[in-house]
């Protein structure tokens, strides 16, 4: 007797760890290059988008007054702040990151997703493609800070 899936249909697709590996190994080789764009006033709090070969590759949660960094899940505070200084901070911020030896799969968009962490904090996923070869940009993202003219 099989068990009922909780949650959706099994992955479908043939996930290979060396990909995975490959995909992490990836994000750490382009993280360097990794640049701040401007910030994004956003209701919740700023965000900072985050870019590569002039795409978006993910949005940084800032704190303005710890000038910290938030965790993926906690988009900060909505007080009025000034925003000067803040691509310095967090292109400081970007020095400080780590790439974490993991990899999560996602099927809906066929790829891996790979943490970026700055201390305990993870505050980036960066997306790469299923064999673990391309970032994938925040296609969202790259249009929305397209349409702000940034």
């Amino acid at each position: 007797m099989s068990l009922p899936h909780l949650h959706g249909q099994p992955c479908g697709r043939v996930v290979e760890v060396e990909n995975a590996e490959r995909a992490v190994e990836l994000v750490r080789e382009v993280l360097p290059f990794f640049r701040v764009g401007k910030p994004l006033m956003k209701p919740g709090g700023i965000d900072v988008p985050v870019l590569y070969l002039n795409f978006a590759v993910d949005r940084l949660h800032y704190d303005p007054e710890r000038k910290i960094p938030l965790p993926k899940g906690c988009p900060g505070s909505s007080r009025p702040v000034r925003v000067e200084g803040i691509k310095e901070e967090v292109e400081r911020i970007l020095k400080e990151v780590q790439v974490l030896p993991a990899a999560e799969f996602r099927e809906p968009e066929n790829c891996w997703v790979v943490p970026v962490a700055w201390r305990s904090f993870v505050v980036l996923h960066v997306r790469v493609s299923a064999d673990g070869k391309e970032i994938a940009p925040d296609y969202g993202l790259t249009e929305e800070i397209r349409r702000h003219g940034m």
